[in-house]
């Protein structure tokens, strides 16, 4: 990208200067600690709520509240991501600290994320080459357009390879470089070790714990979190420019503030040295060079959903 960018004849968008580069991409261990002790603060008040409700009035009280739960333990994806580029904080150890313990809280090994996200972000929108692309579930029908809106497959498609990567030590997806490929296996193990050894620790203390503060809200969450990664990248381009194969969201602060201000994502695949603290202000910058913008989650899913049924469609229309 060149320091000034044109978005019509005869209008200049502000320049992007070396110096305004260097300072937007500044990272800061503050920032990060903020904004990581924030999500995590209430994924535990939130924990704490359900726990009592359920062990007071019933676990059905509680799903409310599980239903809150998983909008925001679901998210921690956005940690897992922003510490994949080692941009959450300054600090490579915080960086590292965070990200495992998020990509363990939602069953995506973070080693393998990093590697996944890496390619994602290489060859972005390329069908053959772009691991969103490539691992994507491919409806053929509308009930099977609206389970992969569910997120459960995505979920139970990651949980299947980490299991298969433990039980045969074999990695072959094409993303994963031969050089890392006992990494990924070794992670898969630890993985795997743990959930069984966090199972057995509930089992003994017959303790339900676990499931309604962590396992259902993190399914419930997935409802919440596919329609929302959709949204990056569905009915884009497929070229190699950021601002015309991403789609940024414009919505709420709290959404905002929980996707850790990925819905600045064409920002954010531009520039992805960028912190995500400072991506509102690389916004007010390029926002007239942004092509795809959505106008909300709600409206934005009517739009993915209705590109994907247009492509379903199609594809039964060559069938015929």
């Amino acid at each position: 990208m060149t320091d000034a960018t044109v978005s019509e004849p005869g209008h200049r968008l502000k320049p992007l200067t070396p110096a305004m580069l260097r300072q937007l991409s500044a990272r800061s261990d503050l920032r990060g600690a903020a904004q990581s002790l924030g999500h995590y603060g209430a994924i535990a008040l939130l924990g704490a709520l359900i726990w009592k409700v359920s062990s007071t009035w019933g676990v059905l009280w509680a799903l409310p509240l599980m239903a809150v739960q998983g909008y925001v333990v679901a998210f921690l994806f956005m940690a897992v991501h922003e510490t994949a580029h080692k941009t959450a904080f300054k600090s490579r150890g915080l960086n590292l600290a965070v990200g495992y313990l998020s990509a363990f809280i939602i069953g995506l090994p973070y080693e393998y994320y990093c590697l996944f996200h890496w390619d994602h972000h290489r060859y972005t929108q390329d069908p053959d080459k772009d691991p969103e692309l490539i691992v994507g579930v491919k409806p053929a029908s509308d009930t099977q357009l609206a389970v992969a809106y569910s997120g459960l497959l995505q979920v139970a498609g990651r949980l299947r390879l980490m299991l298969g990567h433990s039980i045969t030590g074999n990695v072959t997806v094409p993303w994963i470089p031969e050089s890392k490929r006992a990494v990924i296996v070794r992670e898969a193990r630890a993985y795997a070790a743990l959930y069984v050894l966090l199972l057995a620790l509930s089992l003994w203390f017959s303790s339900a714990l676990l499931l309604w503060v962590w396992i259902v809200p993190l399914v419930i969450g997935q409802f919440f979190l596919r329609p929302y990664l959709y949204a990056e990248h569905t009915g884009c381009e497929r070229t190699r420019s950021a601002f015309e194969n991403t789609r940024t969201t414009y919505t709420g602060a709290v959404v905002k503030w929980f996707a850790w201000n990925m819905p600045y994502h064409v920002e954010h695949h531009a520039h992805p040295s960028i912190p995500f603290h400072a991506l509102p202000k690389l916004n007010a910058i390029v926002d007239g060079e942004i092509v795809h913008r959505g106008h909300g989650y709600i409206r934005t899913t009517r739009e993915t959903w209705a590109w994907f049924r247009r492509q379903l469609q199609a594809a039964q229309a060559n069938e015929r």
